[in-house]
């Protein structure tokens, strides 16, 4: 951390702890002096939606209900439940939290968290998991109860709604509790309740009273936003979600005296900030798939916005279009959700219930905002995207009439390589963004497959924030993921659970999409005693059905090497002789080969309790077993490791592999074809694929 940065967070510190509202009256006197606000003719302007953009109304949901009806019904069938105190969030069962919610409990946890100052609270540390009780106290229900007035006209919904609100104002006084631990929550909290009230404006039971009380609320938490807004190495996905609640506050309540220069200063960060987290080819600059969606769309609300009322920037709104195309590279018309970096299972707005946001669903959504030809091939639909189509009136635009081919982003550093029923991936990209690469995982160099549109080797997900801190050591490192770990050591030095305060930094040395090739090395074991380069070609010949991997560690000294497959929990494995045979339902799907230039075994592991390995994870706060296959050898550097991945599920016969000078060479047999490659290590690309004797 630079001298300036901890500067600044010192000061950010002391401008929390003095003058801060403390209670409602005090943030009214903060946002409006010594004015009275006339609520009851402020009322009736945004009753009438006067001065503002309007995405929720009524005439809309009639259109958006005749067009998606079972998308508005499962919208409200999702209010009902929570009607009924009904909640679930990330892998947790479901809570009951009864008929007056107590904002500040965790049912679950059968903890209550305390009504003190939020400074005082140390999330890390007390009994219960933060994220549960913030993503209750982010009101992300709150729209669901305003459409499904919108959508049947029943009072009891708006009034659900208000009268929650009401109470959550009242048990959560500015600054008090863990609600208002950090500016992000405030600025997440803040879409979901302005467009709530959107949806709302038309319902009896908005009073002057509660608006003014809704209003103030908003205020505050756009105050905090901009003036607690994260810098420096925090100014991640957390950054634009406070601007984007400080530009939405901003744009749906204008009578707020502040909001000209909040949305003026959140713009402008806003777009200097977009450009930075998503990179020149589309790839986020965080390494997680996950945050890049939440992140854009973020930034697709305050385009939105933007668009039905202003200008928006052409900036924002090309920043949209490229993370577009570069996820509609990833999934192409058939592939699997990729899987890479923390995965929270956050929303930036929820008006469906979806319980995890899809990248098809995510394009879909971009897509009603800034239309794109690759987005429009690749997206499904949700209620999202409807609402913001029909607000914008955007026109579907022709879908991209060719699929994705192969491609490299240089900027995010990750390659696809696609065949006939097949993706490869490889991460030859940074571990993550700013110098705490929050979000990133140990993964440098990492080779995924999807076969049929179905996962075979992936990243296993992220399994836990704060619930279980074994297993978020566990999926974070390098020996979860499909790469090499050496002597037991994460590539990358781990500073914290969100942080690494040392980062493995990746070399590339050519990447060759024709033929399919890929050389890269990372320096993250140049720290050891003895240091130690890892280099992996990656050789994937779009016309054959297998792939071989080849991994170099050279240095000196003598060192343990182990290379990980994780595969998806439906399928099932064993060991063969020299490697691993995996069957999908009882087919053979891959097949899996080693040998290194010194001793060689195999192992394999599946929901181990003592290290967390052998698992996978779809969800925050849940895992399920599932196999983690390897090879492992010690010797003296520099050593080889080839392992040949058959996708007709057959073991290569006979490999071999040797080392010498600047030559590696591997030799096998395809039933009883003879390959062949070799590998020029003083020339980058260099890998031919042969056929001896033909």
């Amino acid at each position: 951390m630079s001298g300036h940065e901890m500067l600044w967070r010192s000061g950010r510190l002391r401008r929390r702890l003095v003058a801060r509202p403390v209670t409602w009256d005090s943030a009214r006197a903060t946002l409006f002096g010594r004015t009275r606000p006339d609520w009851d003719a402020l009322l009736r302007d945004f009753r009438e939606g006067a001065g503002r953009p309007v995405i929720l109304d009524r005439a809309r949901a009639a259109r958006v209900a005749a067009t998606c009806p079972e998308a508005a019904a499962a919208v409200i069938a999702a209010a009902e439940r929570m009607l009924a105190g009904q909640v679930r969030y990330f892998g947790y069962p479901p809570a009951e939290l009864g008929p007056l919610i107590d904002w500040n409990r965790d049912p679950l946890a059968e903890i209550r968290w305390p009504g003190v100052s939020s400074e005082r609270i140390d999330h890390r540390t007390t009994a219960g998991d933060p994220k549960w009780i913030w993503e209750l106290n982010r009101l992300q229900h709150l729209p669901w109860l305003a459409q499904a007035w919108l959508f049947t006209g029943e009072p009891r919904f708006a009034e659900a709604a208000f009268d929650q609100l009401d109470s959550w104002i009242e048990q959560q006084p500015p600054g008090t509790g863990i609600a208002w631990r950090g500016a992000f929550e405030c600025g997440i909290r803040s879409i979901s309740v302005g467009f709530a009230l959107q949806g709302l404006r038309d319902a009896p039971g908005l009073t002057a009273r509660r608006y003014g009380d809704y209003v103030t609320m908003l205020g505050e938490s756009a105050r905090r936003c901009w003036a607690e807004r994260s810098l420096f190495s925090s100014a991640n996905n957390h950054l634009i979600g406070e601007l984007t609640g400080l530009a939405v506050v901003a744009s749906l309540f204008p009578e707020l005296p502040c909001a000209t220069a909040w949305q003026r200063d959140a713009l402008a960060l806003l777009t200097e900030h977009a450009d930075r987290q998503l990179l020149p080819d589309g790839a986020g600059a965080e390494q997680a798939i996950a945050y890049q969606l939440f992140t854009v769309e973020l930034l697709a609300l305050v385009y939105a916005l933007l668009a039905l009322k202003y200008e928006p920037p052409e900036r924002l709104g090309a920043t949209i279009a490229r993370s577009s195309r570069f996820l509609a590279l990833l999934v192409g018309d058939a592939d699997p959700q990729p899987r890479y970096g923390d995965d929270d299972g956050g929303f930036a707005l929820r008006l469906g219930p979806e319980e995890i946001r899809t990248v098809r669903e995510h394009l879909g959504i971009a897509d009603a905002v800034v239309p794109d030809p690759a987005a429009a091939r690749t997206a499904t639909a949700t209620i999202t995207a409807a609402w913001l189509r029909d607000a914008l009136g955007s026109a579907a635009v022709a879908a991209a009439a060719a699929p994705a081919a192969s491609g490299y982003a240089a900027d995010g550093g990750l390659v696809v390589l696609r065949a006939p029923g097949r993706r490869i991936t490889m991460d030859i990209g940074p571990l993550g963004y700013l110098s705490i690469a929050a979000h990133g995982h140990a993964d440098a160099l990492s080779v995924t497959l999807a076969v049929d549109g179905a996962e075979v080797i992936a990243d296993p997900g992220t399994a836990s924030y704060y619930g279980h801190p074994e297993w978020r050591v566990a999926h974070r490192s390098t020996r979860a993921h499909p790469t090499v770990t050496i002597d037991g050591l994460d590539q990358s030095v781990v500073g914290g659970p969100f942080m690494w305060s040392a980062h493995a930094r990746v070399r590339v040395r050519a990447v060759d999409l024709v033929h399919g090739i890929v050389d890269a090395e990372h320096d993250g074991y140049h720290r050891l005693e003895t240091p130690v380069t890892h280099r992996r070609w990656l050789i994937a010949a779009p016309d054959g059905d297998s792939l071989v991997v080849v991994d170099l560690v050279s240095g000196k000294g003598s060192h343990s090497a182990r290379v990980s497959w994780p595969l998806h929990p439906a399928l099932t494995a064993g060991p063969v002789e020299n490697g691993h045979l995996v069957h999908r339902d009882g087919d053979p799907v891959l097949a899996l080969t080693y040998a290194a230039t010194v001793p060689l075994g195999t192992d394999q592991v599946r929901g181990s309790e003592n290290d967390n390995l052998g698992w996978w994870s779809e969800r925050l706060e849940s895992r399920e077993p599932a196999w983690l296959l390897g090879a492992q050898c010690s010797g003296t550097a520099p050593f080889v490791i080839v392992t040949v991945l058959s996708l007709n599920g057959k073991p290569v016969d006979g490999l071999r592999v040797s080392h010498a000078d600047k030559a590696i060479r591997a030799d096998w047999h395809d039933d009883t074809t003879p390959r062949a490659l070799d590998i020029d290590i003083s020339r980058d690309g260099a890998a031919v694929l042969s056929t001896p004797n033909q």
